[in-house]
């Protein structure tokens, strides 16, 4: 049985492996040369309209990858679509308007028309908002279809939620073959954004009051902000310091207890996780290198390559 599990393990390994090495970062040099200037004007030009682009796409990008894989069915609207569990109804509606903007910029290339998969698109205005907002540059990795198949029950336990604690995050991180080191650097990510007051008001207000793992003086701040029986509308910077900047700040603001999640703060506080968020804080290039591989890999799970998906003509529905 356990030789079987292993011969299993290795198979499946194969496969993933065998998907993601076809993705490549010249794919359509034959096809549509221009992909990439192409999508960062549109980016860009979305980008001076709104900040929101920046975490909407990114935040878009990661749960579309940890759901059904890399393969943009994140964007298919449909009775019983992935955007519309719970742990996705709150996706900026700028991260979805973003990969539109960019096929649209695409398609009025004849050249480019219908030749560019919407999971490349987001993988590609991923990379651009993230350096529109001070973040590292790197190359992209392309060659992924787009999925056929976008249900409310796939999303379900395959998210990390706000309470988790480091061994839930390793867990759910290890199943897309990503490391802890990945986990935490793709954790920086939260330099950016915001959160509806709902997803740490626990943290604020229980019984037993304030998260003593939470800086007092910033839970303060966080009650103020979020008074109890908030507009479930208002947000909060995740980062308190720097929130429209790719920086470090995410690593440094957890040293001094200014984790807005309880998944965030774990980071700090145990002893597995604690030195490699003290690396970060302390050296800015080091998180940069660490979030190029970190998201990297994770542009590769579970991508469809090849006959296995298809290219859709309109990114929220099906051919």
């Amino acid at each position: 049985m356990k030789k079987q599990m292993l011969c299993f393990l290795f198979i499946i390994s194969l496969f993933i492996a065998s998907s993601y090495a076809q993705l490549k970062q010249n794919f359509y040099q034959n096809t549509c040369p221009n992909v990439e200037s192409i999508v960062k004007t549109a980016v860009t030009k979305k980008f001076q309209q709104t900040f929101v682009t920046v975490p909407g796409t990114l935040r878009l990008f990661f749960h579309d990858c940890f759901v059904r894989g890399c393969d943009a069915s994140v964007l298919l609207a449909n009775a019983n679509a992935e955007k519309d569990h719970p742990d996705d109804i709150s996706l900026a509606g700028d991260g979805f308007d973003t990969v539109i903007k960019a096929k649209a910029a695409l398609d009025s290339n004849p050249a480019c028309k219908n030749k560019v998969s919407c999971a490349d698109i987001l993988a590609l205005a991923t990379r651009d908002v993230i350096g529109l907002s001070g973040g590292p540059s790197y190359s992209v990795e392309l060659g992924r279809r787009d999925g056929r198949i976008s249900t409310k029950a796939s999303v379900q336990n395959n998210l990390p939620h706000p309470d988790f604690k480091l061994d839930q995050l390793n867990s759910m991180f290890a199943k897309h073959n990503l490391s802890q080191t990945d986990m935490i650097a793709l954790s920086g990510a939260h330099t950016l954004g915001f959160s509806h007051c709902s997803k740490f008001s626990s943290r604020i207000y229980s019984k037993s009051g304030i998260d003593p793992t939470l800086n007092r003086q910033y839970a303060l701040q966080l009650r103020q902000m979020c008074p109890i029986n908030v507009d479930p509308r208002i947000a909060i910077n995740m980062d308190p310091t720097t929130p429209r900047t790719f920086d470090n700040a995410y690593f440094q603001n957890l040293q001094q207890g200014k984790g807005l999640f309880v998944s965030d703060q774990i980071l700090f506080t145990d002893t597995r996780s604690k030195p490699t968020v003290n690396l970060f804080a302390s050296s800015n290039t080091a998180f940069n290198q660490a979030f190029v591989n970190a998201i990297t890999k994770l542009g590769r799970v579970g991508v469809l390559t090849g006959n296995q998906g298809e290219i859709r003509r309109d990114c929220s529905q099906i051919n």
